[in-house]
């Protein structure tokens, strides 16, 4: 084992929260901070050209490629669980999607008993890091590192099913992030000049010249190490060698929803019963880490089309290929520039829901799946997930071996709501796409298919076409004292033991009602807050 080097502060995963971190913690000179990432340097063109996302996910230079357990919900289908493998973790292979989710989301969480996480307490903070292409206003920040522009390519499919939404009833808005995310309209993208715009790029980068920031690549976590309950440092794996770092005030844990849990088990935190299967000594009982996982499920409905240009034909194509690389290298535009999804919508499934339940991903393009080519057909996807699923899965680890990845359990569409939700889902699907506004480009439903009529078909073809959207949470959820899945407090603390606190989405007591990057970057924000504010008190308190 190497020689320990010593540090204020070490920081277990580069991803989008640590990012953050990072630059928060190491914006004073007075703190020593180390930075621990599993993955390699984001020195891959693929990372930084938007649609780099199609060579990027299910690769292993770029995805740790993690794969869930067979779904009993999902017909038994083993999933796909895409986490980035870089600095900027899944900030450098995700859609890109700026959205903060609804008021309601974070007034929830306060009304857990979680003080300071309302949404007049967190709207703020999504602002400070902002640069946002419509400027300093009501809800929106400038001069931020977390860059925010407008997409910059249309299609005319898109535009289309944006008609016929509103002949469905459901409104036009121009921005999903003022606390209400009703409505449709194009997404605003993490991008700048047509570039994907990473949390390592907008956080890390500006920090590395800074002195007392040490980024340590090819470092893989594999336990924290504690003296009487309290964590004074992390050992970790590079170049095959086992390594130790210390921490003079904490250690914080960033590593997502899926190793986080399982580095915590792999360190004695954890389910009692778990640990001792495995042979792990148990520091503290902490019965809810890697419980209470939650993800929003997508199901992919696809569409033929006729009459309308999609992505599908323009891959297929030799001299398209060639113009659109050709117009992304002059002008930064086209088709290389897009996320994954680019028009969105939010909408109800059915009347009983206050707030809009449902979150439209609309893409002129087909696939099976992320990874694979496009299909060899026109067509467009009406991707639609359940933004507030009441399934709830698990990460548990496998062995003691912290090489070995945990199993990933969703158990999507285990509870009568979420399946009544996705039938629902389905029969709108259909509803916008039969408006006038579609209907002149001859749309055939490909999948789930048109011969999926009653409430069990539908289910059934929902259970088909399911899949993850990339948005795991709550593996170490917030929660106060009495609450029994409590993993950390409201200021992100792990209950049970000192010098140790998580700062990452595994800490969503519930998720957020849209894509979850940017609420992670606000709770890493918040995280180095308040970890700042206890450093100023403990000194000023000793002085």
């Amino acid at each position: 084992m190497s020689d320990n080097e010593t540090y204020d502060y070490i920081i277990v995963g580069g991803g989008s929260a640590g990012c953050v971190l990072a630059n928060r913690l190491s914006a004073d000179a007075r703190n020593s901070v180390c930075l621990l990432e599993a993955g390699g340097k984001d020195d891959w063109i693929w990372f930084h050209i938007p649609v780099g996302y199609l060579f990027a996910i299910g690769n292993p230079r770029s995805d740790w490629m993690f794969k869930t357990e067979a779904e009993e919900g999902l017909n038994n289908r083993v999933l796909n669980y895409p986490r980035g493998k870089v600095l900027g973790g899944s900030s450098a292979i995700n859609a890109m999607i700026y959205m903060r989710g609804q008021r309601e989301d974070y007034d929830h969480w306060r009304q857990l008993g979680l003080r300071g996480w309302g949404w007049d307490d967190v709207k703020p903070i999504f602002r400070r890091h902002e640069d946002h292409y419509l400027g300093d206003n009501e809800h929106h920040g400038a001069g931020g590192e977390w860059r925010i522009e407008a997409p910059r390519v249309r299609w005319d499919l898109l535009d289309a099913f944006i008609e016929a939404a509103v002949e469905a009833g459901i409104p036009r808005t121009n921005d999903f992030n003022t606390g209400s995310n009703e409505g449709i309209a194009y997404f605003h993208v993490n991008q700048k000049n047509g570039r994907r715009w990473s949390a390592a790029r907008g956080f890390l980068k500006p920090a590395l010249s800074r002195a007392n920031l040490n980024v340590k690549t090819h470092a893989r976590a594999t336990r924290i190490l504690f003296e009487n309950k309290h964590a004074v440092g992390v050992e970790y794996l590079q170049d095959g060698i086992v390594r130790r770092v210390m921490a003079r005030k904490e250690v914080v844990i960033s590593a997502g929803a899926v190793v986080t849990p399982q580095l915590l088990q792999l360190s004695g935190l954890g389910d009692g019963n778990l640990l001792q299967q495995h042979g792990i000594e148990v520091i503290h009982h902490l019965p809810g880490v890697g419980e209470n996982l939650q993800d929003h499920l997508q199901l992919r409905p696809v569409y033929k089309v006729r009459g309308v240009r999609t992505l599908n034909e323009d891959y297929r194509s030799l001299l398209k290929k060639g113009h659109m690389a050709l117009q992304y290298a002059l002008f930064r535009r086209g088709p290389l520039t897009m996320a994954p999804s680019q028009l969105g919508a939010f909408t109800r499934s059915s009347p009983q829901y206050a707030t809009p339940n449902l979150q439209f991903h609309i893409q002129p393009l087909s696939l099976d799946k992320f990874g694979e080519e496009p299909h060899p057909f026109p067509a467009f996807t009406a991707s639609v997930c359940n933004l507030r699923p009441t399934s709830r899965g698990s990460v548990k680890l496998r062995a003691q071996d912290p090489t070995q990845a945990p199993a990933i359990r969703l158990n999507s569409l285990a509870t009568r709501e979420d399946q009544d939700v996705a039938v629902d889902a389905l029969r709108l699907v259909r509803r916008v796409v039969s408006m006038p506004a579609l209907q002149k480009y001859q749309p055939e439903e490909y999948r789930p298919g048109a011969d999926l009529v009653t409430d069990e078909e539908l289910l059934y073809g929902a259970r088909e076409i399911g899949t993850t959207i990339f948005h795991p949470v709550g593996t170490a959820k917030m929660g106060i004292e009495d609450d029994p899945l409590a993993v950390t407090d409201e200021r992100l603390r792990v209950r049970g033991v000192s010098g140790l606190r998580v700062v990452d989405a595994s800490v969503m007591p519930t998720i957020t009602s849209g894509n979850t990057n940017s609420p992670t970057l606000m709770i890493a924000e918040k995280g180095a807050m308040m970890i700042l504010e206890e450093q100023a008190a403990s000194t000023s308190s000793a002085a």
